[in-house]
């Protein structure tokens, strides 16, 4: 694993009791440029995982409460008039941090969903007419509760598109959730770590993914898994070309969090389903059969042919 990577791992680990995996793939999105789903029940760690990820890097962390009646300034930032400059000053709002927790996304309005959604595709945000570029890093962890829908907006296939994973945290085993009551006997253990790795050696890092090496037998794999998906009698809408780029774009990452400078046919497997499953529509009868996006998912990938040949760079 790469040593970086290893050191920041073990300092979220400080926090995050038995979340290794869900640490991980945090990291390969970040690496990637992407943004993760986070769904899950309260009071699993959702915002702990988040806030430990920032403090980490030492990085500008913000956190936007979706409700209601939040609106798209409320998110994006205001021109407010200042009568002594006879002039209109901007004040930017959260979505201009590093890594942005935006919980519970889905209790509030598509409106204001579509502006934290619009800085999250084209890495800028457009105010009073003029468009600002949002500073790298910038890295939005979304959050929603799978369980009260009651008062909420769903977000649509077109804006889950929009995120490189989607995450299920999970509860923890009886032991881990013994350490976690240990570790918070005496205070909160996210006050007490500190950052191992700067913002500037994260954008470094950033860099060097993108140069890990994609044989064209791997790529013509993904190829191969999306239009699976695109042929499946369950499925009504399959991935589209930006889910292959994800898939690419995270296996990257998760190659080079892994000490690779390649990617291999198993980095892809296992990242396939965090970047697919939220992208397909299914049809009813997959409701009828009981049949998950997941186990669709499974089904493709054992029943598509798997490159044998050596994967590094030749």
């Amino acid at each position: 694993m790469n040593s970086q990577i290893q050191v920041v791992l073990e300092n979220i680990e400080k926090v995050m009791i038995g979340k290794r995996e869900v640490a991980e793939l945090s990291i390969v999105a970040l690496l990637a440029r992407g943004h993760v789903l986070l769904e899950d029940v309260p009071g699993v760690g959702k915002t702990m995982m988040v806030r430990a990820l920032a403090k980490s890097f030492d990085a500008q962390f913000k956190r936007i409460q979706f409700t209601p009646d939040l609106l798209p300034s409320d998110v994006v930032g205001v021109s407010i008039y200042n009568p002594k400059t006879l002039e209109f000053e901007f004040r930017p709002g959260p979505i201009m941090g590093d890594i942005i927790l935006a919980d519970e996304i889905n209790r509030t309005s598509p409106k204001t969903q579509s502006a934290l959604l619009e800085g999250m595709e084209e890495a800028s945000v457009t105010i009073d007419g003029k468009t600002l570029t949002i500073n790298q890093p910038f890295f939005v962890m979304a959050t929603q509760n799978p369980i009260e829908h009651e008062g909420t907006y769903p977000l649509p296939e077109a804006q889950l598109d929009r995120f490189l994973l989607k995450i299920k945290m999970g509860y923890p085993s009886r032991g881990q959730e013994v350490e976690i009551l240990r570790r918070a006997e005496h205070g909160k253990p996210i006050e007490k770590i500190e950052a191992v790795l700067t913002v500037a050696q994260l954008n470094e890092l950033q860099e060097l993914v993108q140069g890990v090496f994609v044989k064209d037998s791997v790529k013509n794999y993904m190829v191969e898994l999306a239009t699976q998906t695109r042929e499946n009698n369950y499925v009504y809408l399959g991935v589209s070309p930006r889910a292959t780029i994800a898939l690419m774009k995270a296996s990257q990452a998760y190659a080079f969090i892994k000490g690779r400078s390649y990617v291999t046919p198993d980095d892809v497997q296992y990242l396939v389903p965090f970047v697919f499953s939220h992208r397909l529509v299914l049809k009813p009868e997959a409701r009828y059969d009981n049949v998950t996006a997941e186990e669709i998912i499974e089904r493709i990938i054992a029943k598509t042919p798997v490159p044998t040949k050596r994967f590094a760079e030749q």
